[in-house]
């Protein structure tokens, strides 16, 4: 009783206080939705009315629609009953106007008490949970309680969603077991959908697993083709195709049917793995079970083969659409514009683009930042601002994504001063920067010998506090690599080690970067000692690790201790990459005489050294 108790009285401070929350802007500024009502109900008059609203609720098209017509109902003698105002409610939460909802909730409260009932109760608390704010969406539950109404499932299911939502997994469990102990309500496939749906989402497939194993082991509800395509969609997420194929058989044999979402499903897993002859086999399986291949069966080999370089491919997959009656939408052209790009083949991309308009598509925002990435990736970086400044003629609105592309261009470009006037134009139009936009903001001053600078950028990021993209190991990460290639070590190092008092631990990519600064100004036995830092600090080494410091020691003529380094990376079965291989040649033409050499490109390559150095077999 003691958290109701609570609850009721967050509630009654919700409804009773007009400048409440006022820290969740997006959430409770519907100054906007109360000023209309406002407006509307400056000039009411009292009207007497058999009406019924249904149609009318049907027909709202927008949001002053919806207050208008609340107005209305809220004015009319005899009341509507509560049911219209429970549909009005609904059709606010689907315009997804969740503050709106809120704001006429607590309306309907002050005013129309006696209309308030568990249904409406139930869409408020769903407002509040798709605004991210459960905690809110539990205080209404302490008012189901004072009321006298019994929550229901889908009470119980939308709190669940919530708490999935902001990823408060533990508490989402919590209140599951609650609900299974207790008996707080009927579990259905709704409850147990969104339990599994939201531990797919959240990367907890075996928990899923488990919970569709206790509805098959249960009585009041089975799993059906919905719950088993999410699972084995969370498993081909998770790169465990063959458990996803299991889990597809399996319905097969408890003749659970399968639908195009599950064959899209699987076939989509199949193609990012490269396991074509699998995705050909359930092609025909599909279309056997005349279970036909949509838009999406079809975009998801276009962009698998883009992605492999297999373009010519995957157009001969949009003609197959085509023949098909399957019409190519803009996801089909974009992932074809993608792959030209990722193949260097920019005027074939530009080709498809411009093409598109002729097939009565419309290249939407994520079709031009692929064109603009392709852009910058070959250099042409007034292409890519030509791109960027046609967005808005088109009646598009460039986003983060578009300006990070943009910046990262200038800055390989060497237009610094461009950059920056990019970065400032992105937040002058109200866009927040995310982690990749000042990562390449930290990384474009370092390699335009700004470090000075962004360290300055640094310091301003810190000032900001600890928000969501404010600090992040990655940053310090960028600008310990500048420092480190501009050969101002020491600094690099206090940075490194002033890390734990701003609440960070450097990662592997920040132990790796530092061990290559010391390599590369020849500092190994520092190099080595902070490998072994990294080892106390539980954090094993990589093949980058690995490969870094056999370099360093084979550059500085520690060939002993490259041979060391370089044999426990091939026990943790790390292979050497193209740079130590060309390094270990290199130096085989200049100390053919050093046996160490010869063993460690050996074991590399015997044939290649059997070519190159014949007459010195015996030395081995």
């Amino acid at each position: 009783m003691k958290n109701i108790n609570n609850g009721l009285l967050l509630w009654q401070f919700l409804i009773s206080s007009p400048n409440c929350c006022k820290s969740s802007k997006s959430l409770f500024n519907s100054r906007s939705s109360a000023l209309t009502l406002s407006i509307f109900r400056l000039f009411r008059t009292k009207s007497n009315s058999k009406c019924n609203f249904s149609e009318e609720i049907k027909n709202i098209r927008g949001l002053n629609d919806a207050l208008s017509l609340y107005d209305n109902m809220s004015r009319t003698t005899p009341l509507p009953n509560a049911k219209q105002f429970t549909l009005l409610l609904s059709r606010v939460v689907n315009l997804k106007e969740y503050s709106a909802g809120i704001h006429l909730f607590k309306d309907l409260c002050n005013n129309l008490g006696g209309l308030v009932n568990e249904y409406n109760m139930t869409i408020a608390m769903n407002c509040y949970c798709l605004s991210n704010r459960v905690d809110y969406g539990f205080s209404i539950l302490g008012w189901f309680f004072k009321r006298g109404c019994v929550p229901d499932t889908f009470t119980f299911s939308t709190l669940l969603k919530g708490l999935f939502r902001e990823n408060k997994i533990n508490e989402a469990q919590g209140l599951f077991r609650k609900m299974v102990k207790e008996e707080l309500c009927e579990l259905n496939a709704v409850t147990y959908g969104t339990v599994i749906d939201g531990l797919c989402k959240a990367g907890n497939t075996p928990m899923a697993i488990e919970m569709l194993r206790v509805m098959e082991n249960g009585r009041s509800c089975k799993p059906d083709t919905h719950i088993y395509s999410m699972v084995i969609n969370s498993l081909c997420k998770d790169r465990t195709i063959d458990s996803a194929l299991k889990l597809f058989g399996e319905m097969s044999e408890k003749g659970i049917s399968r639908n195009v979402v599950t064959y899209n499903t699987l076939i989509c897993g199949l193609c990012n793995l490269s396991r074509w002859s699998e995705v050909k086999m359930l092609m025909e399986e599909m279309i056997g079970y005349k279970i036909y291949p949509d838009v999406f069966t079809y975009n998801s080999l276009v962009d698998a083969l883009c992605k492999e370089g297999l373009v010519d491919e995957a157009e001969d997959v949009i003609h197959i659409m085509k023949q098909q009656n399957v019409n190519p939408n803009v996801i089909s052209y974009s992932a074809l514009i993608d792959g030209y790009c990722l193949q260097g083949h920019i005027n074939k991309a530009r080709y498809v683009f411009d093409s598109m308009a002729s097939k009565n598509v419309t290249p939407n925002i994520w079709s031009y930042n692929i064109l603009i990435n392709g852009y910058c990736r070959k250099k042409k970086i007034d292409d890519a601002m030509h791109m960027l400044r046609e967005m808005p003629r088109k009646g598009l609105k460039p986003d983060v994504a578009t300006y990070t592309t943009i910046l990262k261009g200038l800055f390989r470009g060497g237009r610094c001063s461009e950059a920056l006037e990019i970065f400032d134009e992105l937040q002058a139009l109200g866009l927040v920067p995310n982690f990749y936009t000042y990562c390449n903001m930290l990384d474009g001053l370092c390699r335009n010998s700004e470090v000075e600078r962004a360290l300055l950028f640094l310091d301003a990021l810190e000032g900001k506090g600890v928000g969501k993209h404010h600090l992040h190991i990655g940053y310090y990460s960028v600008v310990i690599d500048g420092l480190c290639g501009a050969k101002k070590l020491d600094v690099a190092r206090a940075l490194f080690n002033d890390l734990p008092s701003k609440g960070l631990e450097p990662n592997v990519v920040t132990y790796n970067i530092l061990i290559k600064g010391c390599c590369q100004n020849g500092l190994l036995e520092e190099a080595r000692d902070i490998l072994l830092k990294m080892e106390q600090a539980r954090l094993s080494p990589d093949e980058i690790t690995y490969n870094v410091i056999v370099q360093g020691n084979l550059r500085g003529g520690k060939y002993e201790d490259a041979a060391k380094f370089f044999q426990e990376m091939c026990a943790k079965g790390f292979s050497p990459d193209s740079f130590t291989f060309e390094l270990l040649l290199d130096l085989l033409g200049t100390t053919e005489q050093n046996p160490t050499i010869f063993k460690m490109i050996q074991k590399l390559a015997p044939n290649t050294l059997k070519q190159k150095i014949p007459s010195q077999r015996a030395c081995l």
